[in-house]
C-alpha cells in the first residue's frame, strides 16, 4: 500500500508541533455567539478560560498527532434543521424543505482549525469542489470564481 504513496515526507516540510501560540490564534479567531456543542460548550468557554487552557489543550493536540488518536468524543455532534426560505409558510413542508448543520464539538473545531493552518500548504482540494469551498460558487449551474 505504501508503495503507491508519493509525495514528500511531512516531516521534511512541515513543523509537526502544536504550540500555546497557533492553539491561541485560533482559538481567537472562532466565531463568538454560536450554538453550544453537544456538551454545553461554546467558543466563549475557551475563550473567557484560564490562559493555562491554552497549553493545556496544545498539549493535547500534540499528542493527537504522536499516538495517531483521535477520541471518540470528537465523532459526536448533533444535525440541526434550518428551514430553507422558500415558501415556508405558504405549503406543507417537506424533507426537501430543510437543510442541516452540524454541531460538532468546540475542541474539534480548534483542532480542525490547527490541522487546516499547520497543513494547508501541502493540502489541495479537486478543481470540481464547489462547497465550503473560499472564493468558489455555483450560480445557476455556472462556476463563479471570485
Amino acid at each position: 500500500m505504501h508503495s503507491f504513496y508519493f509525495g514528500l515526507a511531512l516531516s521534511d516540510t512541515i513543523d509537526l508541533e502544536f504550540d500555546t501560540e497557533l492553539v491561541r490564534n485560533v482559538i481567537f479567531a472562532l466565531k463568538r455567539g454560536k450554538a453550544p456543542d453537544i456538551d454545553g460548550l461554546t467558543s466563549e468557554h475557551i475563550l473567557f478560560g484560564h490562559p493555562i487552557l491554552q497549553v493545556i489543550i496544545s498539549k493535547v493536540f500534540r499528542l493527537f498527532l504522536n499516538t495517531k488518536f483521535i477520541p471518540t468524543g470528537f465523532k459526536r455532534s448533533y444535525i440541526v434543521p434550518i428551514p430553507k426560505p422558500k415558501n415556508t409558510r405558504t405549503k406543507a413542508m417537506t424533507y426537501e424543505d430543510f437543510r442541516g448543520i452540524a454541531i460538532t464539538p468546540i475542541l474539534c473545531k480548534v483542532f480542525e482549525y490547527c490541522l487546516l493552518e499547520k497543513f494547508q500548504s501541502v493540502l489541495a482540494s479537486e478543481v470540481n469542489q464547489f462547497g465550503f469551498k473560499k472564493g468558489v460558487g455555483c450560480y445557476s449551474g455556472h462556476i463563479v470564481r471570485s
